[in-house]
């Protein structure tokens, strides 16, 4: 007996139709991964299959007596402005059972808050977000509906956490329906794959990896076909334009037939492009991007968010940092970029940064402005690799019709909103891009561009983020925030999170291995190999000095910089500006040198 069925179901808002006449059937116990394009309509579909949107036409039933519990994308607004507490919040999600099985649900109860690690007595609207991703969660799964559905539920969550969340699903013995953008997930969880695209459901009855090799052949078909069906179509116009012999014998079931060819290619709706995202790359920034040597930091009044840090981030590094929840990422981050200072120790910055910030709250947004007005701050222009563009014809390279750029921001997806504030970071040049949690909502195909700007990107990259694809296609370092005693302590390593994970498991859990120094980087204390030789007296003294030569030649560079930046610079004689330039090129050749001898040095 079917748990949910869909009939000549439809439902638009404004433009082409999220859903147009969709017939589809949902099994009990399957698990069901919900994919498409941002805006596609994966959020609709789930709000009438829970009974909270109401569609144009066509109907949805659930099956008598079954029980749905949705987990929303968003945290509702009646919960963030309220003052309840986490056990308030879960067990609202419990269903009337009657007094003989409230002892079950006190069981589950109990269950739910020691898995997910959560506080019962804890006000819900203090928690991080991660912390009410949790809640929710324990909310939607604590009266063990027919079908549950869960809408981006990896978001803001820790490794931790969705591990624990993929091991629950995968013995959930129910109904599942989902949507993520979660690779790793996606591959563990569902066992069938359903598509909504252009309005129509496509139910692939296959796990992730097949889904990806039979999309890629009917997309080879649907092209083809649709390059066959458009030179017929050419064909029967040319035919029914000739002169008047051809028209006055043409047959007329021709030409019945070219009306509904034209029909038909008017009805046809075109794939969605590509995202065309583009870095807009600043000035070169120092070979030193920051050094932090035995940082330690802490707020006042507060507890220690990590002690003893060491690391240098050189141009070009490409840095992941995995921690929980609350662990103080994004204060490391802050840390890092001089930010905030640390309460002991040294962050050294190098010269000629340009930051770009990615918000993984989108407070860089106002709900109120359209997408036009937030990434243009209200011209009709945005400067992009030094020529001027319309912002609707910078928008469509982010795939925003100029419908959806002048659509309030509060009206768009979450998908949307992640790629509007893509389209603003990139719209400001920048040699140091900072990501905080960026994969959240965006569909496969701009996750997978993304990913590849990132790789050929030349600037320093410093993300934060759960997505283990994510981290293991882009970083080249993981800076990991670990229990060590009751605290957390920041450590180092090379490669992505599977890397991370490997050189963990070989090294076991207490002690990590000491990752292949970066150039100029301070070894720690914890994990130091032991010297193959002491260095000469004539090396030491050259190790002491090469700090000193290396922020000279840095400053050197940066008023050299700092001169050509100038347009009289330009007006002076040739010979002047020649003379500055292959300056420059010399004192970047001498740090460069400088930097290879100072590794060699302390790899000794």
């Amino acid at each position: 007996m079917a748990l949910v069925t869909l009939e000549d179901l439809s439902i638009a808002f404004r433009g082409p139709p999220l859903l147009d006449g969709v017939d589809w059937v949902i099994e009990p116990g399957q698990k069901i991964g919900l994919i498409g394009r941002n805006g596609a309509g994966k959020s609709t579909l789930m709000r009438i299959v829970a009974g909270v949107q109401a569609p144009d036409s066509g109907r949805c039933a659930v099956a008598a007596g079954a029980h749905v519990a949705r987990l929303e994308q968003e945290v509702p607004a009646e919960l963030v402005a309220g003052d309840g507490t986490v056990a308030a919040v879960i067990r609202s999600g419990w269903r009337d059972a009657g007094e003989h099985e409230a002892w079950r649900l006190e069981r589950e109860f109990d269950r739910l808050v020691e898995a997910t690690r959560l506080d019962p007595n804890a006000r819900f609207s203090e928690l991080s977000a991660g912390l009410k991703r949790r809640a929710l969660l324990a909310r939607a799964v604590i009266s063990q509906p027919d079908l549950l559905l869960l809408d981006e539920p990896t978001n803001h969550l820790d490794l931790v956490a969705i591990e624990w969340l993929e091991t629950f699903l995968v013995g959930w013995p129910t109904a599942l329906l989902f949507v993520t953008h979660d690779r790793a997930f996606l591959r563990r969880i569902a066992s069938r794959i359903v598509e909504i695209d252009r309005g129509r459901l496509f139910d692939w009855a296959c796990d992730y990896d097949a889904f990806l090799k039979r999309k890629e052949e009917l997309l080879a078909a649907e092209e083809k076909q649709n390059a066959l069906f458009d030179k017929r179509l050419a064909e029967e116009e040319k035919w029914i334009r000739q002169g008047i012999k051809a028209r006055r014998t043409r047959n007329e079931g021709r030409v019945r037939a070219l009306k509904a060819m034209r029909a038909e290619r008017t009805e046809r709706r075109s794939r969605e492009g590509t995202a065309q995202l583009a870095i807009q790359e600043a000035q070169r920034s120092g070979a030193l991007v920051a050094r932090a040597t035995d940082v330690a930091f802490s707020y006042p009044g507060g507890e220690s968010v990590f002690e003893s840090l060491s690391t240098t981030l050189m141009r070009g590094d490409k840095v992941g940092v995995i921690g929980p929840n609350g662990a103080g990422k994004t204060t490391l981050l802050r840390v890092l970029l001089g930010e905030l200072q640390p309460k002991s120790g040294e962050v050294r910055l190098g010269s000629n940064l340009e930051v770009a910030y990615f918000d993984q709250l989108r407070g860089q947004l106002d709900d109120n402005q359209t997408a036009e007005q937030a990434v243009a701050d209200g011209y009709d222009t945005v400067k992009i690799g030094g020529a001027t563009r319309h912002v609707i014809g910078y928008l469509r390279d982010f795939l925003f019709t100029p419908d959806r750029a002048r659509t309030p921001i509060a009206r768009l997806s979450g998908g949307e909103r992640n790629r509007l504030l893509l389209a603003k970071l990139f719209a400001k040049p920048a040699n140091v891009v900072v990501l905080d949690e960026p994969t959240n909502d965006l569909d496969a195909e701009t996750l997978e561009l993304l990913e590849e700007r990132l790789i050929d990107y030349d600037g320093t990259l410093l993300v934060v983020s759960h997505d283990r694809a994510f981290l293991n296609n882009v970083v080249t370092s993981t800076l990991v925030f670990e229990p060590v005693g009751d605290g957390l302590a920041v450590k180092e390593y090379v490669g992505g999170y599977d890397d991370w994970v490997r050189q963990r498991r070989e090294a076991g859990a207490e002690r990590a291995p000491r990752p292949a120094p970066k150039p100029g980087a301070t070894p720690t204390k914890a994990g130091a190999n032991k010297p193959a030789r002491k260095l000469a007296y004539k090396e030491k003294r050259e190790l002491d000095s090469l700090p000193a030569q290396i922020e000279q030649l840095e400053s050197r560079i940066a008023e050299l910089h700092a001169k050509m930046a100038d347009p009289q610079f330009y007006q002076a004689a040739p010979d002047a500006i020649a003379a500055a330039t292959a300056e420059v090129v010399d004192i970047q050749s001498q740090l460069d040198t400088a930097y290879a001898r100072w590794e060699e040095l302390e790899a000794i």
